[in-house]
C-alpha cells in the first residue's frame, strides 16, 4: 500500500496511463530507479510515458499532490541526477521519432533516440551530431542534452548548448512551448509572458554587474557543467533563446525536454590518430596545447598509472611496459574532407610538437584495425580500474576542468592529493584539448572511515580546482547530487543566488528533481550512497553503468542485465542484513519471473560490458541452484537416453503438426494458449512457425577425396524440418552436402551421431553437470573422428558450435560462416540470387566477432539483404520461445516493419528460426540453403 499522497497520485496518473507501465512493487521500482551512479533512491511509483501528453497527465497529478518528480532516459548519469525517492518518469518506446531536415544542416530528435543511432541515421548524409559522449551508444538524447554531455572531440564548440537549434518542452505545471514554432511562442507569451519577463530581468541584472559577466563568460571558456548554463543569459537577448539554451544542462530541474531540434556537424571520412609517449606529463601536456592550435579533433591525456592499468591486456599496441615511471601519453586523432587535407593536418601537427621531448618517434596510422588499437587503450582505461577493484566497493569517476595552461600542473597537484589521501591506485586520464581530466579510483562505502576519507579528498579536489585553478569541478557529467553542494563554493554566493532565481522561475514549488544541481545539504553528497554487497563471483565486477542494456532482449519486457545484477544484489544484501521472511520471499518471486525466466542468457550483454560481465551466465547458474534432486535424475535419465529421446521429439513435431493441420491456425493457437496459460506456462505455447518434422536426407555421403571434413549437424537441425507453409520441404543436410561436394570435400560423420549433443539445451536450464557429460561425450566422438584434430569439423548451428568451441580444445571447429570464409572460398564460385533477403545474425555468431564478415558473404550470395536495426537476440533462447512467447515478441518487436520486400531470411541457428518465421511473417533457414543455392564448383578455366 503506496502512503498518502501517493496513493492519490497512483490513482491519478492509472487514469491516464495503463497498469502495465506504472510499477509500484520493490523489485520494478529498485531495478528501474538504479542509475549507474554511486547514489541510491528507490521511488515509490515508477511511470513508463510514451508520449507528451502522459507527461503532461502525470506531472499534473503529481503537482496537484506537491510530490516531487524526476525524469530519466537511460540512466549512464554518474552524479545521481537519475534517481528519486518519490515518482520517476522513464522514456517508454514511444519516443524514438526523428526528421531530417534542411538536406541534413539539421536534425530533430525526441529524447528516447539512443545517441549512434541518431549519428547513423546521419551518416549518408556526410553528418552528424555535436556531442559524442564515451556512452553514446546507450544514453539517450534527453540526457546528452540535459547534461550537456559532451565527449572525446567535441569540446566546448559542438555541445549541445552550441549546436541547438530549437527545443519542445513540458514545464512543471504542465504547459508545452516549442520554441521552434511561432504560434507555441505567441501562446506562451500569452499564457506565461512573467517567465520570460523574469528571464529578461535576469539577462539585465547580470548585464549590469560586470564582474559578474566577465567571470560567466571566463568559466564558460572552458567545459563546464556545474551548476545552470548561466552563459544563455549573456550569449543571447531573446528571452525564448535564453530559456532554451538554460535547458541545456539543467539535469531535468526546470522542465522536461520532449524534442530538441540540433545543427548537425560534418563527419569527416579520413581520419588518422597517434599515440605519442612523452617522457613526464608536462610534456604531454604542452603537446596538447600545441594540439589545440591545430584544431586537431581530439588529445586524450593518459597518466603512466592509467597506461599501467591496460598495458598488459590483450590487443594493446607495443612499448607500454617499458615507459618509465614519470611517462605520459597522448592520443591525438586528425581527420579531413580528403586525404590530401588529413596529410597536411598530420605534417602539421608533428612539426609543430617537434621540439617536445618524446620517448618514441611520433607516427600517425590511418588503418582502422590500427588506429582502433591505439583508441582501445583509451576505452580500457574506466574498466580497466572496475574490473581490479574489491568486491563490495564500487568505483567511481571524477570529471573535472581546468584552464589549459594550468592542466600539467594541476594534473600533478591532483597525484599529489591521490596520494595524500591514500588512493595509490587512481588513474588520471582526459579531454586534454578542453583540460578536461577524469580521474578514476575505488571506494569503499560500506565503513565509516572509508566515507570520511573519501570525504576529505572531495574537499581537497573541490578546494584544488574551484579555487587554486578557477576549474570547473564538472566538466561533461552533470552537477548531479554528487557537486550540488559545491556549486557555491565554484561559482561564488551571487552567481548561486541568480541560479536559485532560475529554479524558481521555472519550477517555483520546486517540485521537479529536488536535491539536483542545487543543495544546501553540507552533507548531501554522502548521504543515499549504494549498497554493493558481495553477492557473485560473476557479477560483483559490475558498475552499474547500464551499457549492457541497448541489446538486452527483455529490456522492453522485464529487466536488463544491469537491472537483474541489482536486483540479485538487494537479495544478497537482504540475506545479509536479515530482511523479513516475507518480504524477501515476495521479492525473490518476482525476481524468479523477470530476472530469471525472461532471461534469454543470450550473453550479448558481455560484448557492451566495460568488464565483460556475461549476466546470462550468472542466469544460468542462478537457474542450477534452483533445480532439485528429481529434476536432475530425469534430466540425466534424457541425457542418458538421447537417441530415444530425439525420437520422442521427432514424434512429437509430428503429432502437433497433423492436429495443426486439421484445426487450422486460429483453433490451434488458441487451443494452445489456453493450455499455456491455464498450466502457469508449464504446457509450452505452440506457434503457427512450429516446425514439423525434419526429412530424411536423400543425399547420405560424398564422393571420396583426399581433403575430409566432419559435419556434425546440431540435433535440432537433425530434427527440426521446415514449417508448414514454407514451400522448400528440403532438409537441410543435404544442402550442406551439396556444397560440401561442390567444394570437392569428403564429408565424415561421427559415430552414433543420434546420440550425440553438445549439452546446450540442459545448460541454458540450468543442469551444468549433465551439460558438461553431453559435451564430453560429443568431443570424444569429433575428435575419433577428425582423427584427433587432423580434419576441420563443421557444426550447422551457431550456438552449438559456440559452446563447443568455448569448451573443447586443440580442435578446429567451425560454423557455416566461418568454415565458408576459411575453406570454401577458394573452391567455389558465388553468384548472387535474385533475391531480397533478410539475415539475422544469432548471439553467438556475434560472440564469435563474425556478425560483419556473415553480412559480407550474405551480400555476395543474394541480390539484396536487410539486416534489420536494432534486433539482436531474437529472444527465442532455445526453447525459452514455447515457455516464455512473450520474451521473443518483445525482442522481434522492431522486424516486421524491416522485412518489406523479403521473401525469405537466414541465419543459423533453427530454434531462432522458428522465432524469427513467426514474427517476420516469413520463412527463415538455415544460411547454408542460400549458400548451396548460390555457389557452384570453382571454374577450372
Amino acid at each position: 500500500m503506496l502512503p498518502m499522497p501517493y496513493d492519490e497520485v497512483h490513482k491519478e496518473i492509472l487514469k491516464h496511463i495503463p497498469e502495465d507501465r506504472v510499477y509500484t512493487d520493490s523489485l520494478r521500482t529498485l531495478a528501474y530507479g538504479t542509475d549507474a551512479s554511486f547514489y541510491r533512491l528507490i521511488p515509490k511509483i515508477v511511470v513508463d510515458t510514451e508520449n507528451e501528453d502522459e507527461v503532461v497527465h502525470v506531472l499534473k497529478a503529481t503537482r496537484r499532490h506537491k510530490v516531487a518528480v524526476t525524469f530519466r532516459a537511460a540512466g549512464t548519469s554518474l552524479s545521481g541526477q537519475a534517481i528519486s525517492d518519490s515518482v520517476l518518469i522513464r522514456l517508454g518506446e514511444g519516443w524514438r521519432d526523428y526528421e531530417i531536415l534542411d538536406k541534413a544542416k539539421k536534425i530533430a530528435l525526441e529524447p528516447g533516440i539512443i545517441g549512434s543511432y541518431a549519428n547513423q541515421i546521419l551518416a549518408p548524409h556526410g553528418k552528424k551530431i555535436g556531442p559524442d559522449p564515451a556512452s553514446i551508444d546507450t544514453c539517450k538524447i534527453g540526457g546528452i542534452v540535459a547534461n550537456n554531455a559532451s565527449g572525446m572531440c567535441c569540446g566546448v564548440a559542438e555541445n549541445s548548448y552550441k549546436t541547438l537549434d530549437s527545443m519542445r518542452i513540458v514545464l512543471a505545471d504542465g504547459t508545452i512551448l516549442d520554441t521552434g514554432n511561432e504560434v507555441s511562442k505567441k501562446t506562451f507569451t500569452k499564457s506565461h509572458g512573467q517567465i520570460l519577463k523574469d528571464i529578461s530581468h535576469l539577462r539585465k541584472k547580470v548585464l549590469a554587474d560586470k564582474k559578474l559577466t566577465a567571470r560567466i563568460k571566463r568559466k564558460f571558456k572552458i567545459k563546464n557543467t556545474t551548476g545552470y548554463s548561466l552563459n544563455a543569459i549573456v550569449d543571447f537577448e531573446d528571452p525564448f533563446e535564453i530559456l532554451q539554451h538554460l535547458l541545456v544542462g539543467s539535469e531535468g530541474t526546470l522542465a522536461f525536454i520532449s524534442k530538441v531540434v540540433y545543427r548537425t556537424v560534418v563527419e569527416h571520412p579520413h581520419k588518422a590518430s597517434a599515440l605519442m609517449r612523452f617522457p613526464d606529463i608536462r610534456s604531454a601536456c604542452e603537446a596538447a596545447t600545441i594540439c589545440r592550435t591545430q584544431k586537431v579533433s581530439a588529445a586524450e591525456l593518459m597518466d603512466r598509472a592509467a597506461l599501467a592499468s591496460v598495458q598488459d591486456k590483450p590487443g594493446m599496441p607495443e612499448g607500454l611496459t617499458e615507459l618509465g615511471p614519470k611517462a605520459s601519453a597522448l592520443l591525438v586523432e586528425v581527420r579531413g574532407r580528403t586525404e590530401k587535407i588529413l596529410q597536411d593536418k598530420i605534417s602539421k601537427v608533428l612539426e609543430a610538437i617537434s621540439e617536445l621531448p618524446k620517448v618514441t618517434p611520433h607516427e600517425f596510422t590511418s588503418i582502422p584495425a590500427e588506429f582502433n588499437s591505439l583508441w582501445n587503450v583509451r576505452r580500457g582505461l574506466f574498466p580497466a580500474v572496475g574490473a581490479v577493484r574489491d568486491a563490495g566497493t564500487t568505483v567511481i569517476i571524477e570529471d573535472v576542468a581546468f584552464p589549459i595552461k594550468d592542466l600539467a600542473q594541476a594534473t600533478l597537484d591532483l597525484q599529489k592529493l591521490f596520494k595524500k589521501n591514500g588512493y595509490d591506485k587512481a588513474i588520471i586520464f582526459g579531454h586534454a584539448l578542453e583540460g578536461n581530466l577524469h580521474f578514476v579510483f575505488t571506494q569503499d562505502f560500506n565503513v565509516q572511515a572509508e566515507i570520511d576519507r573519501y570525504a576529505a579528498f572531495m574537499d581537497d579536489v573541490t578546494h584544488m580546482v574551484a579555487e587554486d585553478y578557477k576549474g570547473s569541478l564538472k566538466a561533461e557529467h552533470g552537477t548531479g547530487r554528487n557537486m550540488a553542494h559545491f556549486v557555491e563554493l565554484e561559482w561564488g554566493r551571487e552567481a548561486y543566488e541568480l541560479m536559485e532565481e532560475i529554479k524558481h522561475i521555472f519550477d517555483p514549488e520546486g517540485l521537479l528533481n529536488p536535491g539536483v544541481i542545487l543543495n544546501e545539504d553540507p552533507e548531501a553528497h554522502l548521504k543515499n550512497l549504494k549498497p554493493l554487497p558481495v553477492a557473485n563471483d560473476i557479477i560483483d565486477k559490475c558498475i552499474e553503468c547500464g551499457f549492457c542494456e541497448p541489446i538486452c532482449p527483455s529490456r522492453e519486457l522485464t529487466l536488463t542485465p544491469r537491472q537483474r545484477i541489482v536486483a540479485y544484489r538487494e537479495m544478497s544484501r537482504g540475506a545479509l542484513e536479515g530482511d523479513s521472511p516475507e518480504a524477501m520471499a515476495a521479492f525473490k518471486k518476482s525476481f524468479d519471473y523477470d530476472g530469471e525466466a525472461t532471461c534469454a542468457a543470450d550473453g550479448l550483454c558481455a560484448m557492451r560490458c566495460p568488464v565483460a560481465i556475461n549476466t546470462g551466465e550468472f542466469i544460468k547458474v542462478y537457474r542450477s541452484w534452483a533445480r532439485g534432486t528429481w529434476e536432475k535424475k530425469i534430466a540425466s535419465v534424457i541425457a542418458n537416453s538421447f537417441s530415444f529421446t530425439t525420437k520422442f521429439i521427432h514424434a512429437d513435431l509430428a503429432v502437433a503438426g497433423a492436429t495443426h493441420d486439421i484445426l487450422g491456425d486460429k483453433v490451434m493457437t488458441s487451443v494452445t494458449k489456453g493450455l499455456h496459460k491455464y498450466s502457469g506456462k508449464r504446457i509450452p505455447q505452440w506457434n503457427v512457425s512450429m516446425p514439423r518434422p525434419a526429412t530424411k536426407p536423400t543425399m547420405t555421403e560424398t564422393p571420396p577425396s583426399a581433403d575430409k571434413v566432419v559435419y556434425f549437424p546440431s540435433c535440432v537441425a537433425r530434427h527440426m524440418g521446415p514449417e508448414k507453409k514454407d514451400p522448400d520441404k528440403s532438409a537441410l543436410r543435404d544442402h550442406t552436402l551439396s556444397v560440401l561436394a561442390k567444394a570437392g570435400f569428403e564429408v565424415i560423420h561421427p559415430e552414433n551421431m543420434n546420440a550425440l549433443c553438445c549439452g546446450q539445451p540442459w545448460e541454458s536450464k540450468g543442469f551444468i553437470e549433465q551439460a558438461d557429460n553431453k559435451l564430453a561425450e560429443l568431443e570424444q566422438a569429433l575428435r575419433d573422428a577428425s582423427k584427433n584434430g587432423k580434419y576441420p569439423i563443421l557444426c550447422d548451428t551457431s550456438p552449438c558450435l559456440y559452446r563447443m568451441q568455448e569448451h573443447i580444445k586443440g580442435l578446429k571447429l567451425f560454423e557455416p560462416v566461418e568454415f565458408t570464409l576459411t575453406h570454401l572460398m577458394d573452391r567455389l564460385d558465388l553468384t548472387p540470387v535474385s533475391k531480397r533477403v533478410a539475415l539475422h545474425v544469432t548471439c553467438s555468431t556475434r560472440k564469435m566477432g563474425l556478425a560483419e564478415k556473415m553480412e559480407d558473404l550474405t551480400k555476395l550470395c543474394a541480390r539484396e539483404v536487410v539486416v534489420p536495426e536494432g534486433v539482436f537476440c531474437c529472444g527465442f533462447a532455445g526453447d525459452r520461445g514455447f515457455n516464455y512467447p512473450e520474451l521473443n515478441e518483445a525482442a522481434l518487436k522492431e522486424l516486421p516493419n524491416q522485412l518489406d520486400g523479403c521473401t525469405i531470411g537466414y541465419s543459423t541457428s533453427r530454434t531462432c528460426e522458428i522465432g524469427l518465421s513467426e514474427k517476420g511473417g516469413i520463412p527463415y533457414k538455415n544460411f547454408m540453403f542460400l549458400l548451396d543455392e548460390a555457389s557452384w564448383p570453382k571454374s577450372t578455366k
